[in-house]
């Protein structure tokens, strides 16, 4: 008979490099009904030398990465023992962890995260679930958005789940089958400019709500082929880097006119994939915080009922349902739908590694 309690730990790092996402939580489940506490929860930033060095990566030789790799493992092992100690946690069924995406290309059959090597679960001295994404991959999958089975599992009263991270995804029910794909880059694009005019971030959304839409870089933007596809898609830092950035760059034009510009075209782009106007959307990341996103989105869909949870749940989110991946794997149940990511078959996906006393 499989457990009904489960006591885990979720561990998230996003592509807007906030930093490392740590969530101890308890699920329980009865008659096939999964809930869950959300216990202490932490983010620990990364300094500016682990920022610069994980926004270069994509740049990395081989070797280059595999030293990435060892450094970050240690890293994040260290991230993770320091919060069970602070937090005096015991009895912990598994430490369910993401890693830090570097590469993601799927068209070629490749996606990377690091800090999944085995020897984390020796560091931690715990049960270790990762490494959610590569098997997807192998079965001819996006690798992503693993979100939405947990979007299904614990959010089902709301019609859309909406992250707006790195990348804003949204995951809804179609045709009796969960759907999900990357909408566009969000914090990824909107702090790359703030960070040039000396913040972390844009507070609120102060310095996007002050400059002018460009017409013309809105049309160029709207008109990008990922935008065109079907989905399942999905995106990565690598779009960013050669294809979102480059375009804006054409224009010259004020770091406020390009941060108000792109708000625009997030939430144009958020609009065009809600058909149902009159519904009910949770809006969860960072981004979640940017004012001025959040209106320009209502003013595209007037009559949706925008709902931003609790902190906890707005910032802890990801974590929150990869510590549930972690669980559904350790239960070997799916975890993975590909309704979602294009791969030939539902699965269970992760790596469990055992710890060693």
């Amino acid at each position: 008979m499989k457990q009904e309690h489960y006591n885990v730990i979720g561990v998230m790092s996003g592509t807007s490099l906030d930093g490392v996402d740590l969530a101890h939580i308890h699920f329980t489940i009865d008659t096939k009904k999964w809930d869950f506490t959300i216990l202490e929860c932490e983010t620990i930033r990364y300094t500016n030398s682990w920022i610069n060095n994980l926004k270069l990566a994509v740049n990395f030789s081989e070797s280059e990465l595999n030293n990435l790799n060892q450094e970050y493992t240690k890293l994040l092992a260290q991230i993770i023992t320091d919060f069970i100690k602070k937090n005096k946690i015991d009895a912990l069924d598994a430490v369910c962890s993401h890693g830090h995406t570097i590469l993601h290309q799927p068209q070629n059959g490749h996606t990377l995260q690091i800090g999944n090597l085995p020897e984390i679960a020796t560091l931690i001295k715990q049960n270790i679930v990762c490494d959610f994404r590569v098997q997807d991959v192998q079965l001819g999958g996006q690798g992503a958005p693993l979100v939405p089975i947990g979007d299904q599992i614990l959010f089902s009263e709301y019609d859309y789940c909406l992250n707006l991270g790195g990348f804003s995804n949204i995951s809804f029910e179609e045709k009796g089958k969960r759907i999900a794909f990357d909408i566009s880059p969000v914090n990824t694009v909107l702090n790359y400019y703030a960070n040039q005019l000396g913040f972390d971030y844009d507070d609120k959304g102060k310095i996007a709500r002050s400059g002018k839409i460009n017409t013309k870089l809105i049309e160029d933007l709207n008109a990008l082929d990922y935008y065109q596809k079907a989905f399942p898609k999905s995106l990565g830092f690598e779009f960013v880097k050669t294809i979102i950035l480059p375009l804006i760059e054409k224009y010259e034009i004020a770091i406020e006119d390009k941060k108000a510009t792109f708000v625009e075209h997030i939430a144009q782009q958020i609009a065009f994939v809600l058909p149902n106007n009159k519904s009910k959307i949770l809006i969860t990341g960072g981004g979640a915080y940017h004012d001025f996103l959040i209106e320009r989105i209502q003013f595209y869909k007037p009559k949706m009922q925008i709902i931003i949870p609790e902190t906890t749940i707005l910032e802890y989110k990801e974590a929150l349902i990869f510590a549930l991946l972690g669980v559904l794997k350790i239960r070997n149940e799916i975890n993975v739908l590909s309704s979602v990511t294009g791969a030939k078959e539902d699965h269970s996906s992760g790596i469990i590694y055992e710890k060693t006393l």
